[in-house]
C-alpha cells in the first residue's frame, strides 16, 4: 500500500487544482514543495496548521490574483508579514501570502503631512531608516521592529514599549486601501465603503459603547467603537486589529509623530513586579516616553546567557521599571527622569541619558520574548497567555493574583511588558512536550486566566490579537450580542469565510492544532550531548518559538545572523525557517526522513557560523544541528567530494608537511594552473571560481615551531606559555603563529609549542564527521591536557579552532574529565594579553593616526566573545571600525560548489562595503588596515577584494606605518 501523502501535498488532487490556478495567474514565486510549507507551518506561536501552498506576490495585481483564487475556489487564505504572531493569527490550512518578500516599498513620505505610505511588507526599522531625515518616525514600536511589517502590525494593532505616548498602530493609521473577501478593493476614506456596516452598528449601538473601547489596550476582537458615529466611523481604525479575517491590506497610509531631541532612562527598583506596578500610575501623571517592567529572573537568564558584562549594574530590587522621558536637550530629558524616580518611591533609582547604558537596558527588553523562553530553572516557556492587558491602576493587584494562579497550576514565568498601558508578557512552563497533559493544561489555565483578567476589566489580548491562542475564550470577555455582531461584520467582509478562517470568528479550539505535543523526543545519533537540553535533539530544534531576530538586518545592530537570510531574504535561509524544518521532521508527517531533500534544501546554505547561537535570543545553534544532519545523511554513505578533500584538510597538510623540501612549489604550481587546477579543483568538489590559498615553502613546524627558552626570548618573568598552533597558523599561514611567538615573549613569556600536532577536528565537525572528530578532540586532550593540569596557559590563534575547543569539545566528548578543563583553559591573544600582569611592563605599540577595518569571524563573535580584543585595539589608539557580519567564506562552505553567489552576496552585506569605502588607501603601507584573525576572513579578503589582511599578532608585532614603541617600554597601558 503506498503511502498517504500529508494533509495538503501537492499529490492531492484539490491542492493540485489549487496550485495549478495559481500559476496560471501569480507571477510571483508559488511552492507547494514539503519543505517551503514546513517553513510556514507555524508562526511564533504554539500552534501548527500545514498550508497547502505558499504564495509570495511580486505586487498587488499578484494578491489581487491569489485573493480570486481563493474565492472561487472555496480555499481558504492567510496573510504573513514577518511570521512573528504570538497568538497563531498568521498560520493557515490553505495559501499563505507572504507579503514580505517582495511588497517591502516606501511608497511615499510627505514630511509636511507626517504621513508615509507602505505597502504592507515594509519592516517598521526600513520605514523609521527612511523617515529619520526629516526628524520624523512612526509612533508604535514593538520589540520586533526590526522584522515586524506594517501590514502585520496593522493585522494584530501592535503597540510596543512607546504607545503609552503615541497609542497603537490603530491611533497611527490614517487610511487603508483593502481588498475584502467579497473581492473588492476598498478605500477606508470612502463613506459607506461597505454597504450595510453603518447600519448593523447603528442597531448595536448600546452594545458597541458598553462593550468596546473600554480602556487603551482593548485590543480582543473587533474595535468596533471606531466605528460609532461620535467617532466619526472611522474604517481605517476598525480594520486594524482585525487579523487578515476581513480584508487583506495593499497599502496603507499612515501617521507620523516627531522624534524627540533627547532621551533619558530612569530605573526603578522595587522588591518585586507587582510592587513596581503599583507605582506605574503615579508615574504615567509625568507623561513619559515609555513605562516597561523588567523582572529580575529575565534579568539573570540574559545573564546566563550573554554573561554578566552584558547586563549593566542595576539598582536594589527584584523588580524594575524602566521609564523613559524625552526634552528638548538632554538636561531637561535627565531631569525629567530624576522626577519620575522621586515619584515613583523606589527602593533605588538609576538615571541615564541615551547611550551605551540605556541601549544595553532596552536590549534585554526587546529580547524578552525569546529569552523569556527559558524559566529559571532551565525548562522551555511558551506563550500560552501572552500579552493580557488591564488598565494601569488594577496591574498590581492583577498581577498578584496572576502569580497566585500560576502557583496553583505549578506553573513558573517571568512577567515583563508594557507596564504603563497595563500590558503583561509571560510565558510558562506548560507541559506542551506531554501529548497526555498539553491540549487539557494548555486550555484549563488560559480560560481560568481569561476569567481573572476580565474580573479586573482587561483584555485577553493587549497588543498582539487573539488568534487561535484567545479566540476561543473571546465568550468569556463579550456578551452574547457581541460576539453575534462579530459574526455579522464577519459576514459583510467575507461572507464565505475565506479569510483566516478559524480565527475570531467561529474560532478553533485553544487547544487544537499545537506542534510541541506532536513532536517524539529524538537522540542524536552523532554523540551531542546537548547538556542543555536534556540530551534530546527535538528539545533542542524546538527552542525556535519563532521571534524571527534571525530575520532581521543584524549587522545594523552588531550581530552576524543569519548570513544567508541577509543575501537572499528568503525564509528558507533564515535560522528560523531551518528549525522549522527540522521541527517537522520530529514529527514525521510533512518531513520524514533525515536523508529527504527538504533537510539537505534547507542545510545547504548554513554556514555554520554559530552567530545563532549568541544572537538569537532562544540560543538555537543551528551549526550544531547541521552537523547532526549531515552525520545522519552521509553516515555509512559516499559523502560529497568536498567532506574528503576540505573536511579531511588537516590530514592532507600533515601528509604534505612530511614530504621533501619544495613539494609545496609544485603543489602549488598544479594548483594554480589552468587546467590541473581546475582539474584538482572539480575533484575536489570545489568552486572553479575559487582559488586555492598557496601552500607556504616551510610550515612553522618546520621553521622549528615556537619551542623557546628564556635566553633566546629574553627575560620570562610571566613563566611559559604554551601556544597551540591550529592546522590553519601552522600549515598555511606560519608567519601569523611567527608572529604570535614575538608578542608573548615580549609580553614576558617564554613560548612553547607542543611537540605533537593538536587538531581540533573543526573540519570533521562542519561535515558531520563527528566520529573522526572525536578522535581528533582526543588526540588534541592528549597534547593540552598536561600543559592545563601543570597551570600554563594555552593560546589559540585561529578563532574558529578556540571557539571547536571551548564548545565542541565539551559537547563532543562530555564524559572525560579533561574536556571541560581544557575548554576553560584555552585562551585567545587578546585575552591572555588583556591578563597579563602590570609587572611584565608590556604594552601594546601606539597606533595613533592609523585606521583599522576589523573583521572578527563569526565564532569569535558567537563563542568567544570579542569584549578582550575591542578592548586592547581600544589601548593602541588606533580608530577602530569594527564590522558586524559574516565575511561569507565559513571555512570549507564558500570553497564547496554551489555556493560561490551566496558567499559573494554574504561577503557584500558589511564585508566589501567597508572595504570600498577605503579602497585606495589600504594595504601596509596605507593609512588603513585590515585586521581579520580568521584564515578564512583573510582568505575571502584576498580573494575578493584584492587587500591584504593581517593577524592581531602581526598587527602588534610589527605596526604598519611609523612605529610607537612596542615592547616592553613603560608601565602597562
Amino acid at each position: 500500500m503506498p503511502p498517504v501523502p500529508p494533509v495538503g501535498s501537492v499529490t492531492d488532487p484539490g491542492t493540485a487544482d489549487v496550485v495549478a490556478a495559481l500559476r496560471r495567474v501569480v507571477r510571483g514565486d508559488v511552492d507547494a514543495g514539503t519543505r517551503r510549507r514546513a517553513e510556514y507551518s507555524t508562526d511564533a506561536s504554539n500552534y501548527r496548521v500545514v498550508p497547502q501552498v505558499v504564495v509570495q506576490p511580486l505586487d498587488t495585481d499578484d494578491v489581487l490574483a491569489v485573493l480570486d483564487v481563493a474565492r472561487t475556489t472555496g480555499t481558504p487564505l492567510t496573510c504573513r508579514g514577518g511570521g512573528t504572531s504570538v497568538a497563531g493569527n498568521a498560520v493557515g490550512p490553505g495559501i499563505v501570502l507572504d507579503l514580505s518578500r517582495h511588497l517591502h516599498r516606501v511608497l511615499e513620505v510627505d514630511p509636511e503631512a507626517g504621513t508615509a505610505r507602505v505597502e504592507p511588507g515594509v519592516v517598521l526599522a526600513a520605514l523609521q531608516r527612511r523617515v529619520a531625515p526629516h526628524g520624523l518616525r512612526f509612533g508604535p514600536d514593538p520589540s520586533t521592529h526590526a522584522r515586524a511589517t506594517l501590514g502585520g502590525m496593522i493585522g494584530n494593532n501592535a503597540c510596543g514599549p512607546h504607545a503609552v505616548a503615541h497609542g497603537r498602530t490603530a491611533d497611527n493609521v490614517a487610511a487603508l486601501t483593502v481588498a475584502d473577501g467579497r473581492g473588492r478593493v476598498l478605500d477606508t476614506r470612502t463613506p459607506d465603503a461597505v454597504p450595510g456596516l453603518a447600519e448593523l452598528v447603528d442597531r448595536n449601538l448600546a452594545t458597541v459603547r458598553t462593550s468596546f473601547g473600554r480602556f487603551g489596550r482593548q485590543v480582543s476582537g473587533y474595535s468596533l467603537e471606531h466605528l460609532l458615529p461620535e467617532r466619526g466611523r472611522d474604517l481605517s481604525r476598525a480594520l486594524v486589529g482585525s487579523e487578515g479575517t476581513l480584508a487583506v491590506v495593499l497599502d496603507a497610509t499612515v501617521r507620523l509623530v516627531r522624534r524627540v531631541p533627547a532621551t533619558a532612562l530612569a530605573v526603578l527598583g522595587y522588591p518585586d513586579m507587582p510592587a513596581a506596578a503599583d507605582a506605574v500610575p503615579a508615574l504615567l501623571r509625568h507623561r513619559p516616553e515609555a513605562v516597561e517592567g523588567l523582572d529580575s529572573r529575565l534579568v539573570d537568564v540574559v545573564r546566563r546567557h550573554r554573561g554578566a558584562a552584558t547586563v549593566p549594574a542595576l539598582p536594589r530590587g527584584a523588580g524594575w521599571l524602566m521609564v523613559e522621558t524625552a526634552g528638548a536637550t538632554e538636561a531637561e530629558a535627565v531631569a525629567g527622569a530624576r522626577a519620575v524616580a522621586a515619584a515613583g518611591a523606589p527602593l533605588d533609582s538609576l538615571v541615564v541619558p541615551a547611550g551605551p547604558v540605556a541601549t544595553a537596558l532596552w536590549r534585554i527588553r526587546e529580547d524578552g520574548a525569546g529569552l523569556a523562553g527559558r524559566t529559571p530553572g532551565g525548562r522551555p516557556a511558551w506563550p500560552g497567555w501572552e500579552d493580557a492587558a488591564v488598565p494601569p491602576d488594577r496591574l498590581g493587584r492583577y498581577l498578584r493574583e496572576f502569580d497566585e494562579l500560576a502557583a496553583a497550576a505549578g506553573l513558573t514565568g517571568i512577567p515583563y511588558g508594557h507596564f504603563g498601558d497595563g500590558c503583561v508578557h509571560v510565558r510558562l512552563d506548560l507541559p506542551l512536550h506531554d501529548p497526555a497533559r498539553a491540549a487539557g493544561d494548555l486550555t484549563g489555565f488560559v480560560r481560568a486566566a481569561a476569567e481573572l483578567v476580565v474580573r479586573h476589566g482587561g483584555s485577553l489580548s493587549g497588543e498582539h490579537g487573539d488568534g487561535r491562542a484567545r479566540g476561543d475564550l473571546l465568550p468569556l470577555m463579550y456578551p452574547p450580542a457581541a460576539i453575534e455582531l462579530f459574526g455579522a461584520v464577519k459576514a459583510l467582509f467575507d461572507p464565505a469565510d475565506v479569510l483566516n478562517p478559524g480565527v475570531l470568528v467561529r474560532p478553533d479550539p485553544v487547544g487544537a492544532a499545537l506542534r510541541r505535543p506532536a513532536a517524539r523526543p529524538t537522540v542524536p545519533v552523532g554523540g551531542w550531548a546537548l547538556r542543555e537540553d536534556g540530551g534530546d535533539l527535538t528539545t533542542a530544534v524546538h527552542r525556535c518559538v519563532g521571534v524571527g531576530k534571525c530575520r532581521a538586518d543584524s549587522t545594523a545592530a552588531g550581530g552576524f545572523m543569519c548570513p544567508s537570510y541577509l543575501a537572499t531574504r528568503d525564509e528558507r535561509d533564515s535560522t528560523r525557517g531551518r528549525a522549522r524544518v527540522l521541527q517537522e521532521l520530529t514529527n514525521g508527517t510533512l518531513v520524514r526522513d533525515w536523508t529527504g531533500p527538504e533537510v539537505q534544501e534547507s542545510l545547504e546554505l548554513c554556514l555554520s557560523c554559530k552567530a545563532c547561537a549568541t544572537d538569537c535570543p532562544a540560543g538555537v545553534d543551528m551549526a550544531r544541528y547541521k552537523s547532526e544532519a549531515l552525520y545522519r545523511r552521509y553516515r555509512g554513505r559516499r559523502r560529497p567530494a568536498s567532506h574528503y578533500s576540505l573536511g579531511a584538510l588537516p590530514r592532507w597538510l600533515a601528509v604534505l608537511d612530511r614530504l621533501p623540501r619544495g613539494t609545496a612549489a609544485v603543489a602549488n604550481r598544479a594548483l594554480s594552473g589552468a587546467r590541473t587546477g581546475a582539474l584538482l579543483r572539480r575533484a575536489a568538489g570545489i568552486d572553479p571560481r575559487r582559488a586555492l590559498p598557496a601552500l607556504p615553502a616551510r610550515s612553522f613546524r618546520r621553521r622549528g615551531g615556537g619551542r623557546r627558552d628564556a635566553a633566546a626570548g629574553g627575560p620570562a618573568p610571566l613563566g611559559p606559555a604554551l601556544l597551540w598552533v591550529d592546522t590553519f597558523s601552522g600549515g598555511l599561514d606560519p608567519d601569523a603563529a611567527a608572529a604570535a611567538v614575538t608578542v608573548l615573549t615580549r609580553a614576558g613569556h617564554r613560548v612553547e609549542s607542543p611537540a605533537r600536532a593538536a587538531c581540533c577536528g573543526l573540519t570533521w565537525i562542519t561535515t558531520g564527521q563527528l566520529d573522526t572528530a572525536r578522535r581528533r578532540l582526543r588526540g588534541l586532550l592528549d597534547v593540552l591536557g598536561p600543559a592545563v593540569a601543570d597551570g600554563i596557559p594555552v593560546v589559540g590563534l585561529e578563532p574558529s579552532c578556540v571557539a571547536a575547543v571551548r564548545s565542541d569539545l565539551p559537547e563532543l566528548l562530555p564524559d572525560d574529565p579533561r574536556s571541560a578543563a581544557v575548554a576553560g583553559a584555552v585562551r585567545t591573544l587578546a585575552e591572555l594579553l588583556a591578563g597579563a600582569p602590570s609587572a611584565a611592563g608590556w604594552r601594546p605599540p601606539d597606533l595613533s593616526g592609523l585606521r583599522l577595518v576589523v573583521q572578527p569571524h563569526c565564532h569569535h563573535h558567537s563563542v568567544l566573545g570579542w569584549d578582550a580584543d575591542r578592548a586592547l585595539l581600544a589601548r593602541t589608539g588606533a580608530e577602530v571600525e569594527e564590522l558586524a557580519g559574516c565575511c561569507g567564506l565559513a571555512g570549507n562552505w564558500g570553497m564547496e560548489r554551489g555556493h560561490y553567489e551566496t558567499s559573494v552576496a554574504v561577503a557584500r552585506t558589511a564585508l566589501l562595503p567597508a572595504l570600498e569605502r577605503r579602497s585606495g588607501s589600504t594595504g601596509p603601507g596605507g593609512g588603513t588596515v585590515v585586521l581579520a584573525d580568521g584564515f578564512s576572513c583573510r582568505t575571502q579578503i584576498d580573494q575578493l577584494a584584492g587587500v591584504p589582511a593581517l593577524t592581531l599578532a602581526q598587527l602588534l608585532a610589527a605596526p604598519p606605518g611609523p612605529p610607537g614603541p612596542p615592547g616592553p617600554a613603560g608601565p602597562a597601558g
